[in-house]
């Protein structure tokens, strides 16, 4: 019993460092857009998976796939305008 008392010890000794930091929980936040468009694109695609897809589910599929891929590139815009120096786009 004390070797698992002694693996529970190691385990959890770096319990404060497994906390995000601000700075993760800021680029979280940044690619929340991209996280939530692509959840939207999966939960089109998961409804076709048990029948043929209709007209109005091929509609939704392409509207989330727009959608996701419009988030990547805003996403990748915003990282791209703020690493230019100087402002220049």
């Amino acid at each position: 019993m004390s070797d698992i008392v002694t693996y529970q010890d190691a385990a959890t000794a770096f319990a404060d460092f497994i906390e995000p930091t601000a700075a993760e929980l800021d680029a979280i936040e940044r690619e929340m857009p991209v996280i939530l468009a692509d959840v939207d694109l999966l939960d089109a695609h998961i409804t076709t998976l048990d029948r043929t897809p209709s007209e109005l589910d091929e509609r939704r599929i392409r509207r989330a796939r727009r959608r996701a891929l419009a988030a990547r590139v805003a996403l990748v815009n915003r990282a791209a305008g703020t690493s230019l120096p100087g402002g220049a786009a």
